[in-house]
């Protein structure tokens, strides 16, 4: 039987319920189909949108390598039912983890354990062209492309609306009984809460200087189909820059491989520089020697702008009415580790689950919905500065001591998930967000943290015969 739809209550004044969404990419969209069973919803986007999967100007980050875990994979279908089964239809990749994964860790070798959770692999272009086309169909949903926001409208204690510049010039102003900001790393939001005379957030940033370069490949004939991700990670011991490198199966037969490095181990945007980067510059060469088969179609793309960035807004003493932020313009995480799309869409339906708990217009409500989006941030977030945050210059301080023995303990489990199943298990539980990193302090995990791998390292990458030969390797 289908649920029943939820009631839409009026604003104050008796008018139809409205909600404004500030940014049309993954975050936005999925914020907006969140509300839209509560209200009128209109998306504001400043970029002019593609009707396919194109690249944009707002989205530089697009050319680089996206994954969205199962448990953003999951939320994402929850919002937008049937959206995992569309996106494969036109290419995605269905990416068992970690059985279709050859991992280079800093403690060695994974081991290609079986299924436990997957990845869906794309081009961000291609995910985003069918998740628009998904919910923009939804007539409760309206777009306003290449429309500019100037600036929040309302008091310090209430966010009434949005004052826009649209595509004509003019200026009006958009009024809305909730504002989400999903404008990602660009977002205005502290700004203006400071304009407004609220006090400034608390806000940590931790950036290594990591810098991205990308490249799309023909795979060899043989390896269209079922090749597994390829990854050597950087290593945060080893006391200079970090370097690494991903080779993702994505749509259409191809590659897309991303190469990256930290302050002082920068790659570069020469095309003729990208395969001795992966070959010279890894911790090992299999990313160069599976680009050997390989055709490079497209110039090396590179984005620097990859510092972790978090807003602690659940955490101000006085927050106005209406208004909520989420997805990168809440915390923008290092790209490195894929957690992005998949945080925006928990978070969204921790809005949507929140409005729907407390009731539309509700005193508060706001509030709630602010500290209920930030919960899907704190595994990601907690992920990615124990590592980054050990690199050279991320933050004026270094590691806390908590950074410290996080990292430390996080670093015995990835050591023991080398050789132990169990351990492999748990983690990817928790990388994949799909459970709250407290599975990881269970009494069995501690223990079989603290006896080790139970199995010895591997000493090559774990690519079968097949995959070699499917490759150009042998």
């Amino acid at each position: 039987m289908p649920a029943a739809p939820e009631r839409r209550r009026p604003s104050a004044d008796g008018r139809p319920a409205t909600a404004v969404v500030l940014g049309g990419s993954v975050a936005g969209l999925l914020a907006a189909r969140a509300l839209a069973p509560f209200a009128r919803v209109t998306v504001v986007e400043r970029d002019a949108l593609p009707a396919g999967p194109e690249p944009r100007r707002g989205v530089p980050q697009a050319r680089h390598a996206h994954q969205l875990w199962s448990g953003g994979a999951h939320a994402l279908e929850d919002l937008v039912p049937g959206a995992v089964d569309r996106l494969r239809a036109v290419g995605a990749h269905h990416q068992p983890v970690t059985a279709d994964m050859v991992v280079l860790s800093p403690y060695g070798w994974y081991r290609r354990w079986d299924e436990s959770h997957f990845m869906l692999l794309c081009t961000r272009d291609l995910l985003e062209a069918t998740l628009r086309d998904q919910v923009l169909a939804d007539g409760r949903i309206e777009l306003l492309d290449r429309t500019e926001v100037l600036s929040l409208d309302g008091t310090r204690a209430a966010v009434t609306g949005v004052r826009v510049r649209t595509r004509d010039g003019a200026e009006r102003t958009l009024r809305a009984g909730l504002v989400v900001d999903a404008t990602g790393r660009a977002s205005r939001t502290a700004r203006w809460l400071a304009d407004a005379g609220l006090p400034a957030p608390e806000c940590r940033e931790v950036d290594t200087g990591l810098v991205y370069a990308s490249r799309l490949y023909r795979a060899p004939e043989g390896a269209r189909d079922g090749f597994p991700v390829v990854n050597v990670q950087q290593d945060p011991r080893a006391g200079g820059p970090g370097r690494g490198g991903v080779l993702l199966p994505v749509e259409d037969g191809r590659w897309l491989v991303t190469l990256f490095g930290t302050r002082g181990g920068e790659p570069t945007s020469q095309a003729d520089d990208f395969e001795r980067y992966a070959r010279e510059e890894l911790r090992h060469p299999v990313i160069a020697d599976l680009l050997g088969a390989a055709v490079p179609e497209t110039e090396v793309s590179l984005t620097r702008a990859t510092g972790n960035r978090r807003f602690f807004y659940e955490r101000m003493k006085a927050w106005p009415e209406n208004l909520v932020v989420l997805g990168d313009a809440l915390a923008a995480l290092n790209p490195v580790y894929g957690h992005g799309m998949s945080v925006a869409a928990r978070g969204a339906v921790a809005l949507r689950e929140t409005v729907r708990r407390h009731g539309w217009g509700t005193p508060g409500l706001a509030r709630r919905a602010q500290r209920a989006v930030s919960r899907p941030v704190g595994a990601a977030w907690d992920l990615a500065l124990g590592q980054d945050v050990f690199y050279p210059g991320p933050t004026h301080d270094g590691p806390s001591a908590r950074d410290r023995w996080t990292a430390a303990y996080v670093g015995r489990l990835m050591h023991t998930a080398t050789g132990n199943g169990r351990v492999a298990r748990r983690v990817t539980d928790v990388t994949s967000l799909e459970r709250h990193p407290g599975v990881l302090l269970a009494p069995r995990i501690l223990v079989a943290a603290l006896a080790g791998p139970l199995k010895p390292a591997l000493t090559d990458p774990p690519l079968t015969a097949e995959e070699r030969k499917a490759a150009g390797l042998s």
